[in-house]
């Protein structure tokens, strides 16, 4: 039974996207009847065939390794769906598939691991590249002289993000609108980098997945884990920290000798973190 809720709630997802995407406004492309359905039983199974492979497929391209075999895949598929009789148990194959799963992650990790450790190594050795003691690199493109950001201060950037491929997964330049946000509140080679930074001025950054977004990555998968990233920023504004005024003591009614304290407390503020 929990199974089958299982089942019905992933095909429910899976429609709740497809619906989610056809508002887009696209071309209404009509397309002539196909004879094989017949009725609405056979329509509505070719749909959900149709849907749940499209999603499928996009997931497949997760699997760590990139490799799959899509005719056993079907097969199997196939199989447990009619309840034919399979080469596996149904408990052996989830053993193997997790088994596979680990094993290929954990090699898929040390080849981005190497990936931008090798990267790294030689983009030190490049002239005007500096390297801080976190193994955080930088590059000043634009150098400005002024005050520089405190890590409890807001800033203003306008930024993007590449991976060492030089695949762009983030831009608010493209996007035409610049970002604000706590300094202490996004990853750590931001955090040390910007506050190098005066106004005005545009620096490069070359971020080991240490001090990004670690093993597990981010953006739903736009940036894996372990990923060394590389980052163009320019500070537009500093916001310092509004400053809290020390409490104070104030005497209270001659009846109680007790001291009250009256306490100031800010809210802490919201920021978006770079993806």
């Amino acid at each position: 039974m929990k199974k089958t809720v299982l089942i019905l709630a992933a095909i429910s997802l899976v429609f709740a996207s497809t619906e989610a995407k056809s508002k887009k406004p696209e071309k209404t492309i009509v397309q002539a009847p196909v004879k094989v359905l017949v009725n609405d039983v056979d329509s509505m199974s070719y749909a959900l065939g149709l849907n749940v492979g499209a999603d499928f497929s996009k997931n497949l391209k997760g699997i760590p390794g990139g490799k799959s075999n899509i005719e056993l895949l079907i097969k199997g598929f196939s199989t447990a769906m009619r309840g034919d009789s399979a080469l596996m148990k149904p408990e052996a194959a989830m053993e193997y598939f997790k088994g596979f799963i680990a094993k290929a992650s954990a090699k898929d990790a040390e080849v981005k691991k190497g990936a931008g450790e090798k990267f790294l190594a030689e983009n030190k050795t490049k002239d005007s590249v500096q390297t801080t003691a976190s193994g955080l690199q930088y590059k000043v493109l634009v150098a400005k002289d002024g005050p520089k950001p405190q890590a409890t201060d807001s800033v203003k950037v306008h930024y993007q993000g590449f991976l060492v491929d030089g695949t762009k997964f983030d831009s608010s330049v493209d996007r035409g609108e610049p970002i604000t946000f706590p300094l202490n509140q996004v990853i750590p080679g931001w955090t040390e980098g910007v506050q190098l930074m005066s106004v005005g001025s545009k620096y490069k950054f070359y971020v080991p997945y240490a001090l990004g977004y670690g093993e597990k990555g981010a953006g739903n998968g736009a940036i894996p884990g372990f990923s060394t990233l590389i980052f163009e920023v320019e500070l537009l504004g500093i916001k310092p920290l509004k400053q809290v005024a020390p409490a104070t003591e104030t005497k209270p009614a001659a009846t109680t000798s007790k001291v009250v304290k009256k306490s100031t407390t800010t809210k802490s503020a919201t920021t978006k973190k770079v993806k």
